[in-house]
């Protein structure tokens, strides 16, 4: 079915409300620093961005409308709004008075995500890919370490005083915290993509219900929930990692199409090498001449009487 036109424009559209969102943050973020907004507001820029990107692709694909441009948009919008605007919210929140190592902090986490990004673009063009590895990402993607990157701010937007603000606002706990989630974005360890995860039929409704209660304390307490999400998510990876190496050792597991076991025949693939049976016509001798009237009949006998025999089996059975 060919496209109708116009149609590529949506996807393209979510694109750049995600790279709008990811540098909204760091208007609000300097409209923060002087008083003016709630740090929050930086922080739910890089969280729309996320909800965008999470959209393009699915529109792109629903619509029949992907495209090389589409997809190299796609990736800039992201290395903006999860790499660079994440970097210099933080920067703007902790750094810009007076500790000149920060900034170095930042560009070390924006060049993580930047190569993260750069690896997952190769990894598309890749003509064997690895039939266990379906459903996880090399490394955390960029959308959810711009997210963590911002951790630190969150918790101290809640926290205005006490050992608990001294803790997550100290500099070099910052910097160290920066440099971990660029380096797990980078990384080689597995994390489990939430669009390939499929839930039991019997925990559907309550899941449903955990999703409301978790959205109606997203409004009471956003700083504490999101935080806690984040951190659920980040200690994930071992589980992914784990999982991982499950489905790589045990081929039995791998999904069908690969050429391998498949999880629903159990069997493998075996090639025939027995050479095809001569055709045989009624009434014709195997070189080709014709036989008399009464072989004739004993020929269409015997191979009505086969016949009747195999349907017999077949009943049987």
């Amino acid at each position: 079915m060919a496209s109708v036109p116009g149609v590529r424009f949506l996807p393209n559209a979510i694109t750049v409300l995600a790279l709008c969102s990811g540098l909204s943050s760091v208007y609000f973020a300097l409209r923060a620093a002087d008083g003016q907004l709630s740090w929050l507001f930086a922080v739910g820029a890089v969280a729309a961005a996320s909800i965008f990107d999470s959209l393009d692709g699915p529109a792109a694909r629903l619509l029949n409308s992907t495209s090389r441009i589409g997809a190299e948009l796609d990736s800039l919008s992201d290395c903006v709004s999860f790499g660079m605007a994440p970097a210099l919210v933080v920067y703007i929140w902790v750094f810009r008075d007076g500790f000149a190592l920060g900034w170095v902090f930042c560009l070390v986490f924006a060049v993580c995500v930047a190569l993260r990004l750069a690896r997952f673009n190769s990894l598309l063009d890749d003509d064997d890919p690895k039939p266990w590895a379906k459903g996880f990402f090399t490394g955390v993607p960029a959308p959810a370490a711009g997210l963590l990157a911002t951790v630190p701010l969150v918790l101290t937007n809640r926290f205005h005083t006490g050992w608990a603000y001294a803790v997550v606002s100290n500099r070099w706990l910052v910097s160290v915290w920066l440099v971990l989630i660029g380096l797990l974005a980078v990384s080689r360890l597995p994390s489990i993509a939430l669009k390939s995860v499929r839930v039991p039929p019997g925990l559907i409704v309550p899941l449903l219900v955990l999703l409301v209660v978790g959205v109606a304390a997203l409004f009471i307490e956003p700083e504490i929930v999101l935080s806690l999400g984040l951190l659920v998510y980040l200690l994930h990876l071992p589980y992914a990692s784990a999982k991982y190496r499950h489905l790589r050792d045990h081929p039995e597991l791998w999904p069908t199409g690969t050429g391998r076991v498949g999880r629903s025949t159990g069997r493998r693939v075996r090639l025939s090498v027995r050479m095809p049976r001569r055709q045989r016509v009624a009434g014709r001798a195997p070189d080709g001449t014709a036989l008399p009237v009464e072989r004739r009949r004993g020929v269409t006998g015997t191979r009505a009487a086969g016949r009747a025999r195999q349907g017999g089996r077949r009943r049987l059975r």
